[in-house]
Parts: C-alpha cells; structure tokens; sequence
C-alpha cells in the first residue's frame, strides 16, 4: 500500500527502493548523514557514498519528498533466509546473539536507518515505519530486531547516560540476550547525568522495543550500539 503524508507543505511519499539507482540514492544519502554527523570510516566515501556486502542481499525502503523528489530518509531491511546465505545478520559483527536460532518465527533485521537533517521529525519517520509496517505484514514475520546508534563523540558520557536509563525501563532478556564483542570503556558517572536520547532509539522505544543487553562500541562510526528486539504482536 503506498503511504503518502502531508506535513506543512511537504508531500512524503513511502516506496520500496528497487534497481541500482535507487540504491545509490540510499547510499548517497546515508554517507551524506553518517560521514558528517559521525565522522564514520565508509566502504564507498572515495565515490561519496556509504556501501558494504550486505547492500545487495537487503530490501531497501525510503521516504521521498514528492515536491522536489528527494530521497529524504532510508533503512535497509534482511531477513533470516538472506541472512542464512549470507552466514550470518549485521548485528552479529557486533553482538554475540544468544537465543537468536530459539525465536519463534521468522526475524526482519533493520539497519542502517537515516533522516536528512531538514526533515527530522514525527512525520517523516511515522511515513517510514508505515511502509516497514507493511514489509513486517507482508512476510509474516515475528520479530524486528537490529542496532540503534548513540554518538560516542563526548567520550560515552552520553552513552552511559542512556544506558543508565535504559537499564531501568526498557532491558529485557527473556527473548535474547546480545553480548556486544567490543564493550564500552569503563566510566564513572554520577547518577543525575542526563541526555538526550536520540530520535531513532526513542522511536524504538516508543514502538516497545526492549533492549537486549549492553551496548558495542562501534570505532568506524564513533557510536555505541544498542541491540534492541521488537515482537510484533507487541507493537
């Protein structure tokens, strides 16, 4: 079902991003919001774009604003069968997943999600999430599971805040617990510390997505990852 939302005098127009130039605009995209906002090491930057192997075995979905045809916000989506050719998820480079093979039903794995600076708010990323929500019905699947980013630029002062926070309301095990293979360096932080948590963390969150464990550090894009899990039949 396509998705169209009016916010302001904006049209935003959901779509499956299918064949090689609209991926390249996914791309172009993500290397233009990760290269400047987290100073991240791409495969691809030399050619202005953020690239990697897992690109061609993922669905691609985006939001374009149909007044002046950009390409304003992407995620990428793989499954457990094109993760099972590929040998394993993208998540899985960073976390050791333990009980992922227990799940019961199929897994959609989201990843590499990004919003033009001039478009950040509900609107677009509810016009998003509508079309994810079709991709989630259309196959069937049970679980939505992947990595949300907090900025490491501060040190992790930022991080350990969230995760502060985190830990309280929204950690949860019981499903799968993700071990992160490159913990975040040990910090002593005062309880009172308060951040802002980022708009893509929040909407998980917001969706009911639980956290699975502590978070990986992940040094090419200067970030702690946050493994999250999302039941659909909980959304």
């Amino acid at each position: 079902m396509t998705q169209i939302a009016r916010t302001a005098e904006r049209r935003l127009h959901a779509e499956r991003l299918i064949g090689p130039d609209a991926l390249r605009e996914a791309q172009t995209l993500r290397y233009a919001v990760f290269s400047s906002e987290f100073d991240a090491k791409l495969k691809g930057a030399e050619l202005g774009l953020d690239m990697d192997d897992y690109d061609p075995h993922c669905r691609h979905i985006g939001v374009r604003d149909l007044n002046n045809g950009k390409l304003v916000a992407t995620t990428r989506l793989l499954d457990h069968q094109a993760a099972a050719s590929l040998g394993r998820f993208y998540s899985e480079e960073e976390f050791s997943l333990h009980g992922l093979a227990h799940l019961e039903g199929p897994v959609l794995e989201i990843g590499r999600t990004c919003v033009d600076p001039a478009y950040r708010n509900g609107g677009t990323i509810a016009v998003l999430w509508s079309e994810l929500a079709e991709v989630l019905n259309e196959g069937g699947y049970r679980y939505l599971m992947g990595c949300a980013s907090i900025p490491m630029q501060d040190g992790g002062v930022q991080a350990q805040a969230i995760m502060q926070r985190l830990r309280e309301r929204h950690l949860c095990t019981e499903h799968l617990r993700a071990e992160p293979r490159t913990p975040l360096p040990a910090m002593d932080l005062p309880g009172n510390v308060i951040a802002e948590m980022p708009p893509l963390l929040k909407a998980y969150m917001r969706l009911g997505a639980k956290v699975c464990g502590e978070p990986c550090w992940d040094r090419d894009f200067q970030v702690a990852d946050v493994f999250i899990l999302l039941k659909r039949d909980e959304l």
